[in-house]
């Protein structure tokens, strides 16, 4: 079983806390997913898996095996990092092979597995070229390779994607998805990406200033967020946010809301019970808002994206508050137009 499992865990660099008591369970065969902003410490702690970095505290294990003690090479891990870090002067088999060598596997078992997983990435005829000759997606895919070679029990991805431009992200993206149904092998991936959260985990970790704000599934997170950074951070384009009090509620897992001209009840109360007449904020996601003549929530728009596939319109409020609006269908709504919304207070968040 090459489950994952961290209790406790702690990181400093000198008076700097940057990972905060990190409990975390990954399973066999799982696809989780570390995401949140640059600086979160999504990288750190993938570091501390692996074995790059040592902990200040805590217990890190490993296919039920402790491994705080263990370098890197001990650990049944293979990482795959932003870098390529291939060698110029190899090609594409040597630089698959190179470890297998360093660890004195029979020739025959190195062309055996460089070739199994050369045939597993569509990249057979790509053996004999040299880093120089490939395109960057090919160059990812050979680091890659050069991970499934060692036959690991964990695959470490850190930001893989992120050299690549839009188109190849997405293909090589799918390329991920593809080996890891196919591998079935425990995999921890990070990216500041939600995009990619939310379209290869199993499981997404949010991370914020070093501690663990939410685990769950993407689709879980997206409709159930624990707060308002969660409900912020997932989901494109982000969430709306209005200001507001407490109507009703307090006690219930449902509550009510005035603010920005809008009353609302029966929308989902989240985090601890407030008291009625509160402070909060109401989250809407731009996908849930329907135009609506009649609609409570009004707003200027500022700015209109026909994107093809979607249109999304930047709009600000009476009170000078920013939101969104996302539709399927193409609109005709000008800068400058007002334009009225409603919405399902099923749908909507109170923070």
């Amino acid at each position: 079983m090459a489950q994952v499992a961290l209790k406790g865990v702690n990181k400093s660099f000198g008076n700097v806390h940057v990972i905060r008591d990190v409990d975390l369970q990954i399973d066999d065969g799982e696809f989780a997913v570390f995401v949140g902003p640059s600086g979160c410490g999504k990288s750190t702690l993938l570091r501390l898996i692996a074995g790059l970095e040592t902990i200040s505290s805590g217990e890190i294990s490993i296919a039920d095996r402790a491994v705080m003690d263990l370098p890197p090479s001990k650990r049944g891990i293979a990482m795959v990092f932003q870098s390529y870090a291939l060698y110029p002067h190899m090609t594409v088999f040597h630089n698959m092979a190179f470890s297998l060598d360093l660890q004195g596997f029979s020739k025959a078992e190195i062309h055996e597995r460089v070739e199994a997983a050369a045939k597993i990435l569509q990249m057979e005829h790509l053996l004999d070229r040299k880093p120089a000759a490939l395109s960057g997606g090919q160059r990812q895919r050979v680091a890659i390779g050069r991970a499934i070679v060692r036959n690991p029990d964990v695959f470490l991805f850190d930001e893989p994607l992120s050299n690549l431009d839009a188109a190849l992200r997405h293909d090589t993206r799918v390329e991920i998805a593809k080996l890891h149904n196919q591998l079935g092998a425990t995999t921890i991936y990070v990216t500041h990406d939600q995009v990619e959260a939310m379209t290869l985990a199993d499981k997404i970790v949010v991370l914020k200033d070093g501690e663990v704000m939410q685990v769950g599934a993407p689709m879980e997170l997206f409709n159930f967020p624990a707060n308002e950074f969660v409900a912020g951070f997932l989901g494109s384009p982000k969430m709306n946010f209005f200001d507001g009090v407490l109507t009703g509620g307090a006690n219930t897992d449902q509550g009510g809301f005035h603010g920005e001209g809008l009353t609302a009840d029966g929308v989902r109360l989240v985090g601890k019970t407030k008291a009625i007449g509160d402070s909060v904020r109401l989250g809407i996601r731009p996908q849930h808002l329907t135009m609506d003549p009649s609609g409570q929530l009004k707003g200027r728009a500022t700015l209109v994206e026909n994107l093809g596939t979607e249109t999304v319109i930047d709009l600000t409020s009476d009170n000078g508050t920013s939101f969104r609006f996302a539709s399927p269908e193409s609109l005709d709504v000008k800068t400058g137009q007002e334009v009225s919304f409603s919405f399902d207070p099923a749908t909507a968040h109170i923070f």
